[in-house]
């Protein structure tokens, strides 16, 4: 591929002065180019590296699932809970894990919905990166209830027990929230994958491959009749998805508002927690995106122009984040309560200050280097910056429960918590599952969005015009021979 750019808009100032805009796109590639590159990622075979990757991330996973069943004969008692801390690492991490799953449907359906066209390659990442999150946090307040096997009683359904649950529980709240958000991701993730399933199934030569790209792209043949089933269908399930970025995480917040302790019993926990959420799924997209575009050698279609975009919202949500904890503060003064303010000086000055200083600098702090056009465009930088970001918003969940909890209103009743490795490898066992099938999903699915990323291209539109500035003949022979 040539150094061109395949995708410029040209504009014009008011004192006459042309510029273009930076592509999304680099290299000129064609259409063809485009199927091929992706599609070989899927056709070859594993390479040694990627092997080595698999078998680390799967021997983590491996571990924190054998923790998880330690757990579960056992019992609860061999974690670090006590009294009166009775959530610990456990509902820090299913909060931690929803948080990482906010991304995916931001990116892919309000970005879709304002036609950013930025988002094409980056969103299939990230709507897969929310399945595997929502997967991963649905496995905590499932081990929490302590007997696993009677975590179907959350389900509201007829039986013969004539038992009903608890609609006031907010335990009940994320059952049908995680759940319904986890619904409508997977089925919008799976519907944008259908044209490229089947691009796969034209391409690759492995009989088995060739049939169950065949099975799962449902018979699509890439005529007029099917795509505007599919647009109509994307753009209805763009329309619910939206909502439920805001509506999840704010059930969650619930979980905390609906109690009366001091520091939780706040309406500012559900905005808050929303921008929370954004803010540390950009952060893990970034990851991600990093690794796969340096990994997979995808940087003609991963652009620097995408990663810049992206640490402009996570600087944008760092300083909603920031401000929140300020008002968190202001609130707690202005009410005049005196627990609340206990509360919020003993977390910057009390047993946990480690925690909560961590967690302002991770957050806060370190996204305002990307007020530097050079930085936002550095990725050692934005790598370090991300991973930075995801540790503060972990010690974010964790410093909410536990400074809450160990300090309540009995100074009788205080304590301390530590978690046991049990705890630490659980969690650490989650990353592994997270990235086992994430490696999983980047071999055998087409990681960036085909079809979506032809739209964009000038092949796509021969003829296109912006303000007068006609695409490059060669592009226009290039695209009338295709």
């Amino acid at each position: 591929m040539s150094t061109t750019t395949a995708v410029q808009t040209a504009h014009h100032r008011s004192d006459g002065v042309r510029f273009e805009r930076e592509p999304l796109v680099l290299g000129n590639p064609t259409l063809h180019d485009i199927t091929a590159k992706i599609a070989s990622i899927a056709e070859d075979k594993p390479t040694p590296k990627y092997l080595l990757a698999l078998s680390f991330t799967a021997a983590i996973a491996a571990w924190g699932v054998g923790c998880i069943l330690y757990t579960i004969l056992t019992g609860i008692g061999v974690w670090g809970l006590n009294n009166p801390i009775g959530w610990g690492w456990d509902i820090t991490n299913f909060v931690f894990w929803i948080g990482i799953g906010h991304a995916g449907t931001l990116i892919s359906a309000i970005l879709f919905l304002f036609r950013q066209k930025w988002r094409t390659a980056i969103n299939r990442s990230a709507e897969a990166m929310t399945i595997f999150a929502v997967i991963c946090a649905g496995l905590f307040p499932l081990i929490h209830v302590g007997r696993i096997w009677f975590a179907y009683w959350l389900i509201p359904y007829p039986n013969q027990m004539q038992m009903w649950t608890n609609f006031r529980s907010p335990l009940e709240w994320d059952v049908f929230a995680v759940s319904t958000y986890l619904t409508v991701s997977l089925i919008f993730w799976f519907l944008g994958m259908v044209p490229d399933l089947a691009t796969l199934r034209d391409v690759v030569k492995n009989k088995v491959a060739k049939r169950l790209y065949g099975f799962f792209s449902l018979g699509w043949s890439g005529s007029m009749r099917h795509w505007h089933h599919y647009e109509m269908a994307y753009l209805i399930l763009a329309g619910l998805s939206t909502p439920l970025v805001l509506s999840v995480h704010s059930v969650v917040s619930l979980d905390f508002t609906a109690g009366i302790l001091p520091g939780w019993h706040t309406t500012i926990f559900p905005p808050y927690f929303v921008a929370g959420a954004i803010f540390s799924g950009f952060a893990m997209v970034m990851t991600l995106l990093v690794i796969t575009r340096e990994v997979l050698d995808l940087k003609e279609l991963i652009t620097m122009k995408h990663l810049e975009n992206m640490n402009k919202i996570i600087l944008a949500t760092g300083m909603m984040v920031g401000y929140a904890y300020a008002m968190e503060f202001f609130i707690a003064q202005y009410s005049g309560n005196p627990y609340e303010a206990f509360v919020f000086i003993n977390r910057a000055t009390g047993d946990y200050a480690w925690a909560y200083w961590t967690m302002v600098l991770c957050n806060v702090v370190s996204p305002q280097v990307f007020w530097s056009r050079r930085l936002r465009r550095n990725i050692p930088v934005m790598f370090i910056v991300s991973i930075l970001v995801n540790i503060g918003m972990w010690f974010e969940r964790f410093t909410i429960i536990a400074t809450s909890l160990h300090h309540d209103f009995l100074p009788a009743s205080w304590g301390y918590y530590t978690p046991t490795w049990v705890e630490v490898s659980i969690f650490a066992g989650t990353i592994g599952i997270f990235l086992t099938l994430f490696l999983l999903f980047a071999k055998y699915i087409p990681v960036i969005a085909i079809a979506e990323v032809k739209a964009i291209l000038p092949d796509a539109q021969p003829q296109h015009s912006h303000h007068g500035v006609e695409a490059p003949s060669h592009q226009v022979e290039q695209s009338t021979s295709v």
